[in-house]
């Protein structure tokens, strides 16, 4: 008498393997992992929840959540993130692009013409988010972007070939010393304004990013004070400059900027009425399109 075989158990459905992932690392970081690892868009898996994941993309999946229990981003996993109207690429050589950062890029857009030409300088680019965001929605100025690291420009170039931005020169170099003689419309920033002691700096995504794009001195503010102090010699006749900060920040980004000379010196705020832009102008009235490109 022959044994009868023991049935294989099925594959289980996609909306069971998202239920007991997200009491793993919660609901939104376990569909963007899936997501990532099936090659779907939302829609298909809101569609196809009782689909079977096979083996394969099971094993996958797992490896995947076993990381970001242990603290690895999301972004660095998928190697994606999006950003303003991007999908960018991102690894660990760059910061992750986050939402408070897109004020920025608002306030800036407001300072720019639509259809004028102008000259856009944006420090420390990153994954060229903010550059790649201006230069989208304003494709008649000219974008340069600058970075010290080398491998976080080559992400940021590739990402500008992806989105298919001409507009754009990316230089290496830290803050404005490959801008020498360059002056611009309007100078952005997402510098470092994290104190070197922030004790956030040892928790969750902080702690996969690279430290140098984040903690500034003992305050948080000494790339700030560098930029800020180098931005006159940089801005035309009525150009501003944006500088994203702590929501803790405002009131000394303000005094810096005074300091400098720079007038119409304001704070924008984020989503949460958190002071998160610091911006001022340089006295003057523009006289057409900048010199920067």
């Amino acid at each position: 008498m022959t044994t009868p075989a023991i049935p294989q158990d099925p594959a289980p459905r996609l909306d069971a393997v998202l239920r007991e992932a997200g009491a793993r690392i919660g609901a939104v970081d376990a569909e963007w992992l899936l997501l990532h690892v099936l090659q779907r868009p939302r829609s298909w898996l809101y569609a196809h929840a009782d689909a079977p994941l096979d083996a394969a993309a099971r094993q996958r999946f797992e490896a995947l959540l076993e990381r970001r229990a242990a603290g690895e981003p999301v972004a660095y996993l998928t190697g994606r993130r999006g950003f303003w109207s991007l999908d960018l690429a991102v690894t660990p050589d760059t910061l992750i692009p986050r939402e408070d950062t897109e004020r920025l890029v608002e306030l800036a857009l407001e300072r720019l013409p639509a259809g004028a030409p102008a000259a856009v300088a944006d420090l420390g680019t990153g994954s060229g988010a903010i550059a790649l965001a201006v230069a989208r929605e304003r494709p008649r100025a000219r974008v340069v972007a600058t970075d010290r690291s080398a491998a976080a420009l080559a992400v940021a170039t590739a990402n500008a070939a992806c989105a298919g931005l001409g507009n754009v020169e990316f230089i290496h170099g830290d803050w404005f010393e490959p801008l020498a003689g360059r002056r611009f419309d309007l100078i952005a920033s997402n510098p470092p304004y994290i104190r070197n002691d922030d004790p956030h700096l040892a928790e969750g995504d902080l702690r996969f990013e690279p430290a140098t794009a984040l903690a500034s001195g003992a305050d948080g503010l000494e790339d700030i004070r560098r930029i800020v102090a180098s931005a006159p010699a940089h801005l035309r006749p009525g150009g501003w400059l944006l500088l994203e900060h702590g929501h803790d920040q405002g009131h000394a980004v303000r005094a810096l900027l005074r300091a400098a000379g720079l007038v119409d010196v304001e704070t924008g705020t984020d989503l949460e009425g958190r002071d998160r832009v610091g911006l001022g102008r340089l006295a003057g009235a523009a006289s057409g399109p900048g010199s920067g490109w």
